[in-house]
């Protein structure tokens, strides 16, 4: 075999090989990160429930998506109201709620979705009085540039913006979370509860072998191009 490469093509070809590859192996990487966060996410999802005293003092990653059970009451005077849409595509809305426990710390509480008909706590039966609630501990996602403002009269907003809806009610909360309530049924059914979405999209292997699919075709284009200019023989 007589091999006389070009050497600013050989140059700029083993530049491009060597970035296709790292991003490869990046994305590896990645994925492993990935498999153990969604692993790490599944047992906290299915542990038993713990206190507010024991959330309290985990770090924030130990205590995300973690079941957490609340003893107090509702603040049903302050519910607030965060537009969705529905499996169908129908609006719907999620009931948000201060909650007071026994220790006068406030959670806010998400207690579920309600239909558009449902809106306004005297549609649908209260629950007053000392109660338990038990949900996921989650931290909210902040708004977004294009995030419409809220309708502060009719208490409607359009993101979980924790922050703005507590401060829009003089709410101090204990923790800037949210306490996605599970699917126990309320009175008469609603608000509907147990609506924690949980979705790690993982493709990073299948990105991973794009880049070094790619770095085998440039490979192949390199070599197949000097066989065509007769700098690459096989005798």
């Amino acid at each position: 075999m007589t091999f006389r490469p070009y050497p600013g093509f050989t140059i700029a070809a083993l530049i491009m090989v060597a970035i296709l590859v790292g991003l490869g192996v990046w994305q590896l990487q990645r994925l492993q990160w990935k498999e153990a966060l969604i692993a790490t996410v599944n047992g906290h999802m299915t542990a038993p429930a713990i206190s507010l005293d024991q959330a309290m003092a985990m770090s924030a990653d130990e205590v995300q998506y973690r079941k957490v059970a609340l003893t107090g009451r509702f603040d049903n005077d302050k519910e607030a109201y965060v537009f969705t849409t529905g499996a169908g595509g129908e609006p719907v809305y999620h009931v948000l709620t201060p909650f007071v426990t026994g220790g006068d710390r406030t959670l806010m509480v998400d207690r579920g979705e309600i239909p558009s008909d449902l809106l306004g706590p005297a549609s649908r039966p209260r629950i007053d009085g000392q109660t338990r609630v038990v949900g996921v501990w989650r931290l909210p996602d902040p708004p977004g540039w294009f995030t419409a403002p809220p309708d502060r009269k009719r208490r409607i907003w359009y993101a979980r913006d924790l922050a703005g809806i507590a401060a829009a009610d003089g709410v101090t909360l204990a923790a800037p979370v949210l306490i996605e309530a599970d699917a126990t049924p309320n009175l008469g059914g609603w608000p509907e509860g147990g609506k924690t979405v949980v979705d790690f999209p993982n493709n990073h292997l299948q990105y991973a072998i794009t880049w070094f699919g790619l770095a085998a075709g440039l490979t192949g284009v390199y070599f197949a191009y000097h066989v065509s200019k007769g700098r690459l023989r096989f005798r």
